[in-house]
């Protein structure tokens, strides 16, 4: 299949924002933990009250987006009579090849919204386990604990209404207060 110019450009400039996109979004959350939020040297010990506040608020915010995701995959295959397992489809007096293919597609958007939703806070959850043990201030904390997760359910309700320009926004304010918690850890590191 020959290319032309016109494709061949439109792909060198998807590649270079797919390359640019976290790269940028790093710088800006060093910005922000350096010169806005400030950083101080890494101190380890107990966590803060306000640390293990913002921890037990984000914690309770990821549940409930988790159990949204739960239940959207169920009314899902509610709806169009999906099953779960190959005993469920035999049990039912159903065939998984009959499956109606809207259905498996949406089906499989739910799928997606829960890998999605759980790789992002498994590797934030590994982030923040440190950076609690370093009582950042309770703005930091707020900011960037806080925010994972409000950005997490703005994620979720975005995709499910199928809000693409909105759920791409949510995705960049989750990575921001990932990469906010990293290099806040880092540039403690070495002050």
């Amino acid at each position: 299949m020959k290319v032309d110019q016109t494709e061949r450009d439109r792909r060198a400039r998807a590649r270079l924002i797919l390359i640019g996109y976290p790269v940028v979004i790093l710088l800006v959350s060093v910005v922000v933990d350096v010169f806005v939020l400030g950083v101080e040297p890494l101190v380890f010990a107990a966590p803060s009250a306000w640390s293990l506040r913002a921890l037990i608020a984000a914690s309770v915010l990821l549940v409930l987006n988790h159990t949204w995701i739960m239940t959207a995959t169920e009314l899902v295959r509610g709806r169009y009579r999906l099953q779960a397992t190959p005993e469920e489809w035999t049990e039912a007096g159903l065939r998984a090849e009959d499956a109606p293919a809207e259905g498996v597609r949406e089906l499989q958007r739910c799928h997606n919204l829960h890998r999605n939703s759980t790789e992002n806070t498994v590797v934030f959850a590994l982030l923040v386990l440190p950076f609690v043990m370093v009582s950042p201030s309770p703005t930091i904390a707020g900011v960037w604990i806080v925010g994972f997760a409000v950005a997490r359910l703005g994620y979720t309700f975005a995709y499910l209404a199928k809000k693409t320009g909105v759920r791409g926004a949510f995705m960049t304010l989750s990575l921001l207060a990932m990469y906010g918690v990293a290099t806040y850890l880092v540039a403690g590191l070495f002050l």
